[in-house]
């Protein structure tokens, strides 16, 4: 082998330690990033321990009413955001009627499956109209679907988030905490928006305080209540 050839072999290998060291370092700091989120208080644990018409099936949680329905939400959680953290508010929309379905992201970020909907309608035939809904992040990414796959879906639900693709306002009900500015800003339509007075960004799920965002004037209780009755409300008007 000539001089010239092996200090070309020796370039390489440095430049592929040196790659290799930059994709570790990568990998690193990406798994502590997902390794660090929010995670479900006692209270939506409490929801899931209980069992009470619920079931967990792979990367589903399953809220199902004791008699026959055709109608089913299925729900993204909000970026780095424990999925149990939502079973209270699914909860209380069980209890109007409604089958939902939460879905446990990769990462706890729903931006690595979103169409992770398709999936979860075909393990439920018997189900003929489908809403999907999602809080923050996993409000993006379920607008995403829903502009993809507009026949799929009777509606978009979207929780401290806006609309994001060609979705129709007419067919999206879109709930915001009066304190969460950075989603008010962002919300260019009129139609089917309702602001939560003295609500804030995390309170549609129970995962604590969030970065960045102000304490809410109500509880946690009073403004899932609150988004509970304005679905409730979307929901029955489209199916009248």
């Amino acid at each position: 082998m000539t001089a010239e050839a092996k200090s070309c072999r020796k370039k390489w290998k440095i430049a592929i330690s040196i790659l290799l060291a930059v994709l570790i370092l990568l990998a690193g700091g990406f798994f502590w990033y997902v390794s660090d989120y929010y995670q479900a208080e006692d209270v939506a644990l409490e929801v899931l321990a209980s069992g009470d018409h619920l079931e967990v099936r792979d990367d589903l949680t399953i809220l199902s009413l004791s008699y026959p329905t055709d109608t089913a939400i299925i729900f993204y959680p909000g970026a780095k955001v424990e999925a149990a953290a939502y079973l209270p508010l699914l909860n209380q929309l069980r209890q109007t009627g409604l089958t939902c379905i939460l879905v446990e992201m990769p990462f706890h970020l729903a931006i690595f499956d979103v169409n992770a909907a398709e999936d979860v309608m075909a393990q439920f035939p018997d189900i003929q109209h489908w809403y999907i809904a999602g809080h923050s992040m996993g409000g993006a990414m379920a607008s995403q679907f829903a502009s993809e796959y507009p026949d799929e879906v009777d509606g978009l639900l979207l929780l401290g988030a806006y609309l994001y693709g060609d979705y129709p306002p007419a067919d999206t009900l879109t709930v915001y905490g009066s304190l969460n500015q950075s989603v008010e800003d962002k919300i260019d339509y009129t139609e089917n928006v309702v602001e939560i007075e003295g609500g804030n960004h995390a309170q549609f799920g129970n995962y604590g305080p969030q970065k960045g965002d102000l304490p809410a004037t109500i509880s946690s209780e009073e403004q899932q209540a609150q988004t509970v009755e304005a679905i409730s409300d979307f929901i029955a008007q489209r199916q009248k």
